[in-house]
């Protein structure tokens, strides 16, 4: 049995499930799964490119989800946390998942298995919020556009949520922070990348990006929601535990905090 061996991958999902399926295959004890790009080896460490392989990462995937559904989506919601030597440690759990004859995904007394949870967890969280934080601007090009900067890559967990809730309207919402975005047509969702010289915010100036009427809806909302807020029962504390101060930027109704 090998000891450890570094397994370099492509850096989506699906390549880390194929890495996943090599490192069961020559049974190592330890995987040292890295993206390509971001390699970080000892100087005779040995390494081994994976080519992704969709077959090999449904097996996986299928071995994964016939153990436990709810360690399926553990392992993809930890994943897109993009937490340092984040692979390792999920690598480990499903070591542990497949080498268990009950759930090993709720033995929480593996700090493993609850670091994984736990970042599940955290992932699930942030996804809710971009859900229901996310504001759409109308562009002249007649598209809605949104900007967000979520702590996690959570873009792929809320394409589902977007394109069911807004089916009949062309709109895109792009990561600033990781560079991509999605791209909904009124049939398919596309992912995308753009070169933006600006990152649209709720700033009180006018966009070029965007019509005249998108401005006066906007600073509609604005007095809206300052004109039914009771400053006596103001609670920032609160509002701020339930609205994180990073989100601000990009709501329309903070134009004015």
């Amino acid at each position: 049995m090998n000891a450890s061996k570094t397994l370099v991958y492509d850096g989506s999902f699906n390549g880390f499930l194929t890495a996943v399926f090599i490192g069961f295959e020559q049974k190592l004890t330890h995987a040292d799964i890295q993206k390509q790009g971001q390699l970080q080896s000892g100087l005779f460490a040995e390494t081994e490119t994976i080519f992704t392989n969709i077959e090999k990462a449904q097996r996986v995937w299928n071995g994964v989800r016939n153990k436990s559904n709810s360690a399926i989506k553990n392992i993809y919601f930890a994943f897109l946390s993009e937490q340092n030597n984040m692979e390792a440690l999920i690598y480990r759990y499903i070591q542990k998942l497949m080498g268990s004859k009950y759930n090993g995904a709720t033995d929480f007394s593996d700090d493993g298995v609850l670091k994984i949870n736990q970042l599940a967890h955290k992932v699930g969280r942030e996804k809710h919020r971009m859900e229901a934080f996310v504001r759409f601007q109308l562009t002249k090009d007649d598209v809605y556009f949104a900007n967000i900067e979520p702590d996690f890559d959570v873009l792929p967990l809320i394409s589902k949520h977007f394109r069911n809730r807004y089916a009949d309207q062309q709109w895109i919402i792009y990561d600033v922070k990781r560079k991509y975005g999605l791209f909904y047509d009124l049939n398919t969702v596309e992912i995308i990348s753009l070169d933006l010289s600006d990152i649209h915010t709720n700033s009180t100036e006018k966009s070029a990006a965007f019509t005249d009427a998108e401005h006066e809806y906007q600073d509609l909302w604005n007095n809206y929601f300052k004109s039914t807020t009771i400053k006596s029962r103001i609670n920032n504390k609160l509002h701020v535990q339930h609205v994180p101060k990073r989100y601000w930027k990009y709501l329309s109704e903070k134009k004015a905090v």
